[in-house]
C-alpha cells in the first residue's frame, strides 16, 4: 500500500507530519536569521543623527524560560527589555531598545540631545 521505507506499516503518516514540522522550524529559524541581518545592516547603513528630543514614556517586557535538565529539574530564568518612547519637535515619536542601565537614567519628561541610528538606540543627552 505505502513504501514505508523502514518497513513499518501505517507509519508513513506519521513521517511526513513531522518532517512538515521539522521543516516548518526550520524555515521560521531561517526567516528569523535573515531578518536580523537585514534589520542589522539597515541599522549599520543608516545615518547616525542628534535630534533634539524629549522622553515621553518608559516600558519594559519580561520572559520567562523554564530549563529542562537531563536529571528531571527544572531551572527558570528571566530575560529584561527596555524601551523608551521619544518624541521629537515635529511630534513624531520613536521606540527604542536601551539598556537597562540607560533605562534607570532615563526620567518621564527629560529634555535632550538624542543621537540613533535606524532604530538603534545610542545616547541622550539630557539638557535640564
Amino acid at each position: 500500500m505505502f513504501n514505508d521505507p523502514f518497513g513499518f506499516p501505517g507509519t508513513i503518516g506519521f513521517f511526513s507530519i513531522f518532517n512538515i514540522i521539522f521543516f516548518l522550524i526550520l524555515g521560521l529559524i531561517i526567516f528569523a536569521i535573515i531578518y536580523n541581518i537585514k534589520n542589522w545592516h539597515k541599522n549599520n547603513n543608516s545615518p547616525r543623527l542628534t535630534v533634539e528630543a524629549s522622553v515621553v514614556t518608559k516600558r519594559m517586557s519580561t520572559s520567562h524560560h523554564n530549563h529542562h535538565n537531563a536529571n528531571n529539574t527544572v531551572s527558570s530564568s528571566y530575560s529584561n527589555y527596555y524601551y523608551a518612547t521619544f518624541q521629537f519637535e515635529s511630534g513624531d515619536r520613536m521606540e527604542l531598545g536601551v539598556s537597562g542601565e540607560e533605562f534607570g537614567m532615563l526620567v518621564e519628561g527629560d529634555v535632550g540631545k538624542l543621537t540613533f541610528q535606524g532604530t538603534r538606540y545610542i545616547s541622550f543627552e539630557r539638557f535640564r
